[in-house]
């Protein structure tokens, strides 16, 4: 009898310690937030054993998720972006960030490398070896010609819709490139991407808007054109857009009970720190292998020892090592 009673209390006893509740994770609809989200899963299930999830949804309905509690964490928040949403729940406290996982993200006017330096290997030769600067493409108009009017080069702005594209043009227009180049928008991000890496593999010259962090910068070797310092009075005031874009704090945030509930997550979480391009190479590598966020994931933990052992201590770092 006494041997079944301690059997009792010692199961009793495990189950208390391994019961743990599941961290639920946003899933926006991006790749990049997906990929984040897995890193972060693996090294919770493997490292700190705790079940984990994902509710799937737009920005807006993922993030009043997380301030009600029916989400837990949230890898990439867009500050700028959902500012007027953010911020108040900053204040409130039903949500905390706890990290900024990179603040090197970037957009703008894009061009193929090989078109300033040239490409040896592909027997590309530099065509527009000064060109730095947006305002520097009218020397080198003629090297983008439009099809549909040879007599202007061709600028590829966003896909129409986006608030991005009336920024574009008007950013054109008070750089004075309207009179060399027609700005032409694809019909949608596939689109975009398509006719990018077909001049790419090409070897032709394009210039097109873009941003970072994506798989197409990721994937090809692309140089951001210069822009003067963003300013908020060429931004709001003037609404010129004659600068460059405003670059923002992606952050990681979590819901306000999460501390309490799993102090050791919210402690790493507070630790995670990568950059544009780590996230640029693992969506290129999706891509490029045709595999899901986990299996990015994975690749990254197996090959970036480096950055992630950092966040976490060694007993754990151990454990997902052993585990991957």
């Amino acid at each position: 009898m006494m041997f079944v009673i301690i059997s009792v209390i010692l199961t009793s006893l495990t189950l208390n310690v391994t019961a743990k509740d599941k961290i639920v994770f946003a899933d926006a609809g991006w790749g990049s937030i997906r990929f984040h989200n897995e890193v972060a899963r693996v090294i919770i299930e493997k490292g700190y054993e705790y079940p984990t999830g994902v509710i799937s949804g737009s920005t807006a309905t993922t993030f009043l998720g997380l301030e009600q509690g029916d989400i837990d964490a949230y890898m990439e928040v867009w500050t700028n972006d959902l500012g007027e949403i953010y911020y108040p729940a900053l204040e409130k406290g039903t949500i905390s960030q706890v990290s900024v996982n990179y603040n090197d993200n970037s957009q703008g006017l894009y061009v193929p490398t090989y078109v300033i330096e040239g490409d040896q290997e592909r027997n590309i030769q530099p065509q527009a070896p000064d060109l730095k600067t947006v305002k520097d493409l009218e020397k080198y108009w003629e090297l983008f010609p439009d099809a549909e009017n040879p007599s202007k080069g061709r600028i590829y702005g966003s896909p129409p819709g986006w608030t991005i594209d009336r920024i574009l043009r008007t950013k054109i227009k008070s750089y004075g490139l309207d009179q060399y180049f027609n700005c032409f928008s694809p019909g949608s991000t596939s689109a975009l991407s398509a006719v990018i890496v077909g001049a790419y593999e090409k070897g032709e010259p394009i210039v097109a808007y873009f941003w970072e962090p994506s798989w197409v910068v990721g994937m090809l070797d692309m140089t951001l054109l210069e822009e003067p310092p963003y300013s908020d009075k060429k931004w709001h005031e003037a609404e010129t857009f004659d600068c460059a874009f405003k670059k923002m704090d992606i952050a990681i945030a979590v819901n306000q009970e999460l501390p309490e509930r799993a102090p050791e997550v919210v402690k790493f979480l507070s630790h995670y720190h990568t950059s544009s391009n780590m996230t640029s190479k693992a969506l290129s590598y999706m891509r490029e292998n045709e595999v899901d966020a986990r299996k990015a994931a994975l690749w990254f933990l197996r090959n970036r020892e480096d950055v992630w052992t950092q966040w976490i201590p060694e007993k754990i770092t151990k454990k997902i090592k052993t585990a991957i």
